[in-house]
């Protein structure tokens, strides 16, 4: 890591320094598909400057990685922190067309998720066989790019993986924008250079204490502005009843090898469900912007978790939707409950953080304590209240009539509830 091979420029982070090994293995299918795979799946319908990919994120995490490695006040060798940029690279290489949308059938049909076929795709190909030649431990690396690491240096996982990590901190920033929306204008550099590691655990300095507040806040609000928009959420929810109806037919969860799975990106599967009779005319309606219709939309508190948890529970919102549809007098098939919980939710864990996770280091009088973030910080005290969110979308012309059902079966939802515009 002496000498870098080149710079790429990058819209969020400007030029971003790149090694010999790193422009390897990016000229590889699993780094370059990730360029056909959407960071935010119908997000453009909201706000149209959301195109951006998988590709550039993995980029920007990549970065912020190296980043943490040159920043913190300990020990990390030049092969320790090629390893972690190598790793926040890999990160998103098990995402499967669509992102998190494609999850929800990766779940259904594997029992897996995207963080569970990124080492199967780091260590079954080309990608091994450039690592091994570069002396690397493909199995560590494969490993780390999930924070599952688990021999060495714990807080090599937290880089990657914990409640401020490198991911979270290039999605917030990029997300926000590629989208124009001021959520997540976050000094992130802040949190880096105040980034300490104590017993082999990363911790955040007090003095950038406003800064993760900030960051925290800025989480929340983008979760509720961008990932969970009512109109990109009903896009979502279409294409996830497109691919479950179409999947017996396509097999598209039928893969046995890396290669399999890689030649699926956004491109090839929109055309096969284009194709597919079962799936042709939802993704007809897709293409023309016919989108289901948010009818219901209430915000869960922390009273409300028992509610949260049953509804969570996919035999519970099925029978929940059975019962609307019943009064409504339609089909079950046209009732939707959406909540913020279902693994198609882009980045569902946005908000499924314990802020006293967050460990802050305070130095005073020559002092040095090791707080809770919740300790020091009555803001983030008050973020750790409980937060859900339920929907209801059906078809157009059934939107007051579903409305009127679930009132009647959800209870009444005031207009202050509403959260996204």
């Amino acid at each position: 890591m002496n000498k870098p091979w080149g710079m790429i420029k990058d819209p969020v982070h400007g030029f971003i320094h790149i090694y010999k090994i790193e422009k390897d293995v990016i000229d590889t299918l699993p780094l370059q598909r990730l360029r056909r795979i959407k960071q935010l799946v119908f997000v453009d319908l909201v706000y149209p400057g959301a195109s951006h990919t998988r590709f550039e994120h993995s980029i920007g995490v990549m970065h912020l990685a190296g980043m943490v490695c040159k920043a913190l006040p300990v020990d990390i060798s030049n092969e320790e922190a090629q390893m972690i940029r190598l790793s926040a690279l890999f990160h998103d290489l098990g995402h499967g067309p669509f992102s998190h949308t494609f999850e929800d059938l990766l779940i259904r049909k594997l029992n897996k998720t995207h963080e569970d076929l990124t080492p199967w795709i780091v260590k079954g190909t080309e990608l091994k066989d450039i690592l091994e030649s570069y002396g690397y431990s493909v199995e560590d690396i494969a490993e780390l790019s999930v924070g599952r690491l688990r021999k060495g240096k714990t807080f090599f996982n937290q880089i990657l993986s914990s409640a401020i990590d490198v991911d979270k901190m290039d999605f917030l920033v990029r997300d926000t924008h590629h989208t124009g929306a001021e959520y997540g204008k976050v000094d992130i550099h802040r949190l880096i250079y105040t980034m300490n590691v104590i017993d082999d655990n990363l911790l955040i300095d007090s003095s950038a204490l406003p800064t993760l507040e900030a960051f925290l806040i800025a989480r929340l609000e983008s979760f509720k502005a961008i990932y969970f928009h009512k109109t990109a959420r009903a896009a979502q929810l279409l294409l996830v009843k497109a691919l479950k109806a179409a999947d017996e037919e396509l097999g598209i969860c039928k893969f046995n090898s890396p290669e399999e799975y890689l030649k699926m990106d956004d491109y090839s599967i929109w055309y096969l469900l284009k194709q597919c009779e079962k799936s042709s005319k939802i993704m007809e309606a897709l293409e023309r912007r016919q989108l289901l219709k948010c009818s219901y939309e209430r915000e869960l508190k922390l009273e409300d978790r028992t509610l949260a948890s049953l509804i969570n529970l996919e035999v519970i919102r099925k029978k929940l939707e059975e019962e609307i549809a019943n009064i409504a007098g339609i089909s079950s098939e046209e009732v939707f409950i959406d909540t913020p919980t279902l693994p198609s939710i882009p980045y569902k864990h946005a908000l499924d953080f314990d802020p006293m996770e967050i460990p802050i280091l305070d130095v005073e009088e020559n002092r040095r304590r090791i707080l809770r973030a919740t300790e020091i910080s009555k803001t983030i005290e008050v973020l750790r209240g409980f937060l859900n969110i339920v929907r209801v979308y059906t078809y157009p012309q059934y939107r007051e009539r579903v409305r009127e059902a679930s009132e009647k079966v959800l209870g009444g939802a005031p207009d202050s509830t509403r959260v996204s515009y």
